[in-house]
């Protein structure tokens, strides 16, 4: 197989992701890496929270967060060759269908929650990195 020449490393604001973002750098030196905040809609179990925020405020703060992820992997050289997105919707559905839209040869992410124990994972439900790895057509490395 060989290189992808597009990786995606989502971002929804948990623990690590600056993990996903070092790896996919390293490990594909000549691919475009496209950040992609997600963010996530007020209400739902991963919402960050803003029931006050306008819409515009929470995707502007999702792209902050983004950028202070690139700057926190030191990626120096590499960061002509990171583009940073924006979405809303659930990051289990958002991730797998820009995957698709978008021609994206690979998906990075951190496993949040892989190393929780099975009885953990029945009452709070599948991990987001599940979920994408089953709904996704495209190879999706998990780091954990």
């Amino acid at each position: 197989m060989a290189d992808p020449t597009r990786v995606l490393v989502p971002t929804f604001g948990r623990p690590r992701e600056d993990e996903a973002l070092a790896y996919a750098l390293e490990a594909y030196p000549d691919a475009e890496v496209i950040v992609l905040a997600v963010v996530t809609p007020i209400g739902t179990p991963l919402s960050e929270g803003g029931v006050l925020e306008r819409d515009d405020e929470r995707t502007a703060r999702a792209r902050d967060r983004a950028a202070e992820l690139l700057e926190s992997v030191d990626a120096g050289a590499a960061t002509d060759r990171v583009r940073i997105e924006v979405r809303e919707g659930r990051p289990a559905n958002v991730i797998p269908t820009y995957a698709s839209d978008e021609g994206v040869d690979h998906v990075v992410m951190y496993g949040h929650g892989t190393e929780t124990s099975g009885l953990v994972r029945r009452l709070l439900g599948r991990t987001v990195a599940t979920t994408v790895v089953e709904r996704t057509d495209r190879p999706v490395t998990v780091l954990g």
